[in-house]
């Protein structure tokens, strides 16, 4: 095509969103039939670049609309509105291992969008695009107040909704990494949540005392929720994301201070020593880093089934004991944790303690572990430094990309309506 003959004209909108909403493509002005490639590159905070494209032939009128026509291959194939974020993967030739996870919630993820003559697959760097874009999609909604916590020795943010409130609370717990990550939190309280999100296992936590955090750190953060005056005190949650599930179900179970409205947890599993905590369970976890298969090109194929489900009740939480609503999410294709058998062993406790009710259970065929916010690029396996250790593992994470997107969409829309339902309605 002749670009003096033809002005591509290339339009996403919303241009600037939040992550989890959508977006159309929408490429206008070429020649009927004309063959494109529509490209999306990021380049993320540590400084690595991740791409995704899709190839797509234009119709009659010389238009492609991402969220109608198909692509005919790239990084996905169909008619995928978003596939050009849940694709994104490294570019070619980058250090295996990476995960793609937003660090500093005040800045945008951008992405730059771009249309590409012909179906193209490889050397979109030497490309001269026809047309291009710069999408901003925050984790962060305009008015969503950020406010480090530090009182009680806490290592926390939290993260206010616009207006005055009061909002119901959520505090929210990641996983065996430790660290303090904001985006979910961030992404929470930008849908009327206020979310604190809490660093429990990095070591310089407890560098006074050489030791665990124990119940008391997570329970006085759960007071710094509960005294807020722009918090409902007895309208607060947890949600939790692998260890951080499991630490949730040991708080809803066994904690005299934590009262909770209702509890979400995400590939975690209630299987842990029932008379420790964090350094048993991390302990528990670390007996079965060695299960980690390798292939000849030192790439993960397989992680045999970790923490099988006892019989043995002292090494389980009783979840028996809940007195609040619990929404599982697993996926089916775990290979982290046992999240699908733990959920199917706590289902029948339930059960026997006249308790069904109170639960529901996202079950996802062909998901990992790492269920996250929509559109969040999939990760099979990734690099992950255990809390406490000097060494870096490849961990598995399972899934396949397009069942695992899939599941990102539907178990984040189901988690915001759950929290919905029992964080404004009467109990």
């Amino acid at each position: 095509m002749d670009k003096k003959q033809c002005c591509v004209k290339l339009s996403v909108q919303p241009s600037r969103g939040l992550m989890d909403e959508k977006f159309v493509v929408l490429v206008q002005n070429v020649p009927p039939g004309f063959q494109l490639t529509i490209h999306a590159l990021h380049q993320c905070e540590d400084g690595h670049s991740w791409e995704a494209f899709g190839h797509y032939t234009a119709d009659a009128t010389g238009t492609v609309n991402v969220s109608e026509n198909p692509s005919l291959g790239g990084t996905y194939s169909g008619v995928e509105q978003m596939g050009l974020l849940w694709s994104l993967r490294p570019v070619p030739g980058s250090k295996p291992g990476f995960r793609l996870r937003k660090v500093n919630v005040q800045t945008p993820m951008e992405i730059t969008i771009s249309v590409c003559q012909g179906h193209q697959t490889e050397g979109f760097v030497d490309q001269v695009p026809l047309a291009g874009v710069l999408v901003e999609r925050w984790y962060l909604a305009p008015g969503v107040r950020r406010i480090p916590i530090t009182e009680d020795n806490l290592t926390a943010t939290l993260f206010l909704p616009p207006g005055p409130g009061p909002f119901p609370g959520l505090l929210d717990l990641w996983g065996g990494e430790g660290q303090l990550l904001e985006y979910r939190a961030a992404l929470l309280a930008s849908h009327g949540i206020a979310s604190l999100v809490l660093d429990y296992l990095t070591p310089k936590i407890t560098m006074e005392t050489g030791k665990m955090v124990d119940i008391e750190y997570i329970e006085a953060a759960y007071r710094v929720l509960q005294q807020h005056p722009q918090i409902l005190d007895s309208r607060i949650a947890m949600l939790g994301l692998s260890f951080g599930a499991s630490v949730t179900l040991k708080m809803a179970a066994y904690s005299q201070v934590v009262k909770l409205r209702c509890a979400v947890c995400v590939g975690g599993t209630h299987v842990q020593p029932v008379d420790g905590f964090l350094k048993e369970l991390l302990l528990l976890c670390r007996e079965n880093t060695e299960k980690i298969r390798l292939n000849e090109e030192n790439q993960v194929v397989l992680r045999d089934l970790l923490l099988p489900i006892p019989t043995d009740p002292s090494l389980k939480v009783d979840v028996g004991r809940l007195r609040c609503p619990l929404l599982l999410v697993v996926g089916e294709d775990d290979q982290n944790w046992p999240a699908h058998e733990s959920a199917l062993d706590m289902k029948e406790m339930m059960a026997r303690a006249g308790i069904s009710h109170l639960l529901t259970v996202l079950s996802y065929p062909n998901t990992g572990h790492l269920i996250e916010p929509p559109y969040t690029p999939h990760t099979r396996a990734s690099t992950f430094k255990p809390v406490e250790s000097n060494e870096s593992l490849m961990a598995l994470w399972g899934g396949e990309m397009v069942a695992h997107s899939r599941a990102q969409e539907d178990a984040w829309r189901k988690t915001l309506v759950f929290l919905r339902e029992n964080l404004w309605q009467k109990p």
